[in-house]
């Protein structure tokens, strides 16, 4: 037999749609429930569902009155603030195309985006870096917006454009990810699928705002069942989750891996009474912190697999659990194979982890690059560009990436875009970058650079924050006579590793 997994369609999207207006769809039916919660040790900042559909739909009839028009992108350069998810559903409530992109990018990384998308207008806190633009929205005028006569709902095609994300490519160059409307509809696939989640839940999440699986799944997914979001105030230290979890009574927590490991460091055991369970992605969950979560709490934690351009579609739940090192399997509604050059390859054998155009989570494709969309499909499968197995029962185990991308406290970064980067300093002739494992499970980008002498440290980390997002930044610089190269002089990334653990050993 094959590895493909399909057993049935998804509910086709209905239409007319309009994302906002699905996500906000309990704000009639519910408009005195809590859908969100900023929660931190001294209480807890409420918004109900009536409140919070008013300033996104007040928010949507500002960015009008503004001038932005239906169609047109407006590049998001928020903070960490509720700000940010009312903005980005404001916008696609009325029409308009926004781009979260993360608060750690620096005015040099916008520039290039602004010169990409040519945005209608950027909607920006001055203290979150960004390259000159004309139409500057602030947040002092976003905050005025919420008061605002409520915008229509722009009901239209569900696979017409509603927002974009940016993700780093294999090329060093940071890919624009172009998303329908349809694509949170595709997300209900995640409720059973890997959440678990019901109207009763309060979901926990433990990121920032302005973090994409903050967004979708400690946001919007609650907010479209009807459940309750909370999110921990700005600045909250890690250490002091378990009491905000117990205060708030919440019933699910989501996290990153390096979120749960620090939680590990300090407990041995943690009286979590409402929690049924914790969710983790953004990169691969060891079987060692998994166990050490499942002994501290007695709860279980489901991993879920998946990238910009389609989310999660790869996931263990309290359904269907994971079977050993297995990611999970594919959720309901899916069609998810393992090809090889030449389709589809035997079950239990390796190749690369692939999603069938058809998935409607799936993309519309890079925008303004038609050619890289199309160099990622194989016949009528978009290839992740990771490699997996497929066991009979639909269990896929994960076996690394194909190519050399890292990754960052739940962030891909491509070691071409670092590089680039690096190369520029005057001081350095050749330069190699790589994750490297500095205790169990936890990673750091580490740079690896020639040149006519060795660069202070400092000097090189000054030199990359000045040009870099702080998670794109190597936390170790290494100076070498040569860099390790393959027989056609091509850089052998992978060899980087040992090298890094030579020059500690060397330390100790």
């Amino acid at each position: 037999m094959l590895s493909v997994f399909d057993q049935g369609a998804p509910t086709p999207c209905p239409s007319p749609f309009n994302l906002a207006a699905h996500v906000l769809r309990h704000a009639s039916d519910l408009p005195e429930k809590t859908a969100l919660s900023l929660v931190s040790g001294d209480g807890a900042k409420d918004w109900t569902y009536g409140a919070l559909a008013a300033a996104v739909r007040g928010t949507g009839t500002g960015l009008l009155n503004r001038g932005v028009k239906p169609g047109d992108i407006v590049l998001m350069r928020l903070g960490n603030t509720v700000e940010f998810p009312i903005a980005y559903l404001g916008a696609i409530a009325a029409g308009i195309v926004p781009v979260p992109t993360s608060s750690q990018l620096t005015e040099p990384e916008t520039a290039k985006m602004i010169a990409e998308l040519s945005p209608a207008a950027i909607l920006r806190d001055p203290d979150v870096a960004c390259a000159d633009h004309p139409n500057q929205i602030t947040l002092i005028d976003l905050e005025d917006m919420r008061s605002l006569p409520p915008c229509d709902y722009a009901m239209g095609d569900p696979e017409r454009l509603a927002y974009v994300v940016y993700t780093s490519g294999t090329s060093g160059k940071q890919r624009a990810v172009a998303h329908a409307h349809r694509a949170i509809w595709a997300r209900q696939m995640m409720v059973d699928g890997w959440y678990g989640l019901t109207e009763r839940d309060r979901l926990l999440h433990a990121g920032a705002f302005n973090w994409t699986y903050t967004l979708g799944t400690g946001l919007m997914d609650p907010w479209t069942i009807g459940a309750t979001a909370l999110i921990p105030e700005p600045g909250t230290d890690p250490a002091c989750l378990p009491a905000l979890l117990r205060q708030h009574c919440a019933t699910i927590f989501a996290a990153a891996p390096g979120v749960y490991r620090k939680f590990m460091q300090s407990n041995e055991k943690l009286e979590l009474p409402d929690l049924r369970h914790g969710l983790c992605a953004g990169e691969k969950l060891s079987s060692t912190l998994h166990a050490s979560w499942t002994r501290a709490t007695g709860t279980d934690l489901f991993e879920a697999y998946g990238m910009s351009e389609c989310s999660t579609f790869i996931s263990a739940s309290p359904a269907h659990p994971s079977r050993g090192e297995a990611l999970g399997q594919p959720q309901q509604g899916r069609r998810i194979a393992i090809l090889g050059t030449d389709g589809p390859v035997p079950l239990g054998e390796e190749g690369t982890i692939a999603i069938h155009q058809s998935d409607p989570g799936l993309m519309l494709g890079y925008l303004n690059a038609s050619d890289e969309t199309q160099a990622r499909m194989q016949g009528d499968w978009f290839l992740t560009g990771d490699q997996g197995r497929m066991e009979p029962d639909g269990q896929i185990f994960y076996l690394g990436r194909s190519d050399d991308m890292m990754n960052a406290g739940g962030f891909r970064v491509s070691p071409l875009e670092v590089e680039a980067t690096l190369a520029a300093h005057p001081g350095i002739e050749q330069v190699g970058v790589t994750a490297v494992e500095v205790k169990q499970d936890t990673y750091i980008i580490a740079a690896f650079y020639t040149g006519a002498a060795e660069i202070p440290t400092q000097e090189l980390t000054e030199f990359a924050n000045a040009r870099l997002a702080r998670y794109k930044q190597p936390r170790a610089f290494l100076y070498l006579d040569q860099l390790p190269s393959g027989a056609n002089g091509k850089l052998l990334r992978r060899a980087l590793p040992a090298l890094f653990k030579a020059a500690q050993d060397q330390k100790v």
